[in-house]
């Protein structure tokens, strides 16, 4: 499989098993791996034969901005099923970093990884 990466998306959202993390909000950033093969859209050069980044970028901007969840992980599954909606896409690798996670001692970032693929 090909792959192609979308990465730093940012977007502030409400997620967090906090008050102040589901009134205030943060932002968070995604990195994307997606897993398609690309010679059917090279051999045309038709982009319906592959998968619109700039559709994915914003579909995944929209999960952040969407519906509060506790966890990271349960953002990160969202956003693993809105990727996988699209038919060119076989797998998909999503890194979702919380930056300023309610931590109390000094650190760059928190991050889950998770990789899903079409059934």
């Amino acid at each position: 499989m090909d792959r192609v990466a979308l990465r730093g998306l940012k977007a502030r959202g409400h997620h967090g098993v906090f008050p102040r993390e589901r009134e205030e909000g943060q932002t968070f950033i995604v990195d994307l791996v997606l897993h398609i093969d690309t010679r059917p859209a090279a051999a045309d050069d038709d982009l319906a034969k592959t998968v619109h980044y700039g559709v994915v970028a914003e579909e995944v901007v929209d999960v952040v901005q969407g519906e509060p969840v506790d966890l990271i992980e349960t953002l990160a599954e969202r956003i693993a099923q809105q990727c996988l909606k699209h038919e060119a896409v076989a797998q998909v690798e999503v890194v979702v970093h919380k930056p300023d996670a309610p931590i109390t001692v000094p650190f760059d970032d928190v991050t889950i990884t998770i990789t899903r693929t079409r059934v």
